[in-house]
């Protein structure tokens, strides 16, 4: 039975350790210690890495845990800011694992970073820093056509899937979905829940992503109810689905 265990780091990472109770899978490790010290406790195996996008805060661990690890593969996309890959992967891509049993298809997510991909089945997504809770990544290289783009992708995924983020930021990004969809009542609802479970210190995450259809508005460009919250909030008029996205982006990078 396949366990997903965040680990947190830095300030509001999590690297999620994918595991079958003897052997693993880590995605995103941005530090080492802190995974090797889970790997120990709980007597796992490395069986790989999986990289989403070549920010440190992602990958700053892979080469320490590959001197306690080194049977591990590492899969990353295209890139060659992203060291020790020995396995790279592209849209269409299936990663196949036995130990733990697991497959994950790859999707190419460009616009945090334009060589940014995710990782996904029926069940789970690992997305990085592509989807938050209630937000998007920040365009670091991408163009909001290109991020668009790739959160299009992402809504065409099962609606079941638990969504595995690698940053707590959903308080700070209900704050601005109430101000870009203030009269939701269910953004209400779900702040009640996050805030309870942020009181007891636990993650916020995973989400699904049938809550972010209905309440993250980065996913919901094309609803003309955010539109008309745009013109209200900042006496914009938006004509169409890439301007609604850039408007919402540019909003909450100064919010």
């Amino acid at each position: 039975m396949i366990k997903i265990h965040p680990v947190p780091a830095f300030n509001d990472n999590y690297i999620w350790v994918i595991h079958d109770h003897t052997h693993a899978l880590i995605v995103d490790p941005g530090e080492s210690q802190a995974v090797l010290d889970y790997l120990h406790t709980h007597q796992l195996q490395l069986t790989a890495i999986l990289i989403t996008h070549h920010h440190y805060d992602h990958i700053n661990g892979v080469e320490e845990i590959l001197k306690h690890h080194p049977q591990a593969d590492v899969f990353a996309p295209e890139d060659e800011r992203i060291p020790c890959s020995n396995t790279r992967v592209h849209e269409g891509s299936l990663v196949q694992f036995t130990q733990p049993e697991i497959s994950l298809h790859v999707l190419e997510t460009p616009g945090h970073t334009l060589s940014h991909i995710v990782y996904h089945n029926d069940a789970y997504l690992f997305c990085g820093d592509t989807l938050f809770s209630l937000g998007c990544g920040r365009l670091f290289e991408g163009t909001p056509e290109q991020m668009l783009n790739s959160l299009n992708k992402i809504k065409n995924l099962p609606k079941q899937l638990k969504v595995y983020c690698t940053h707590e930021y959903t308080l700070d990004n209900i704050r601005f979905t109430e101000a870009a969809d203030p009269e939701n009542p269910s953004v209400g609802d779900y702040k009640q829940e996050v805030l309870k479970l942020r009181a007891q210190n636990l993650p916020s995450l995973p989400t699904n992503l049938a809550r972010e259809l209905s309440l993250n508005p980065f996913l919901r460009s094309d609803d003309v109810k955010i539109q008309s919250n745009l013109h209200n909030a900042l006496q914009i008029t938006v004509e169409d689905e890439v301007a609604t996205f850039a408007a919402l982006r540019s909003w909450k990078d100064r919010f």
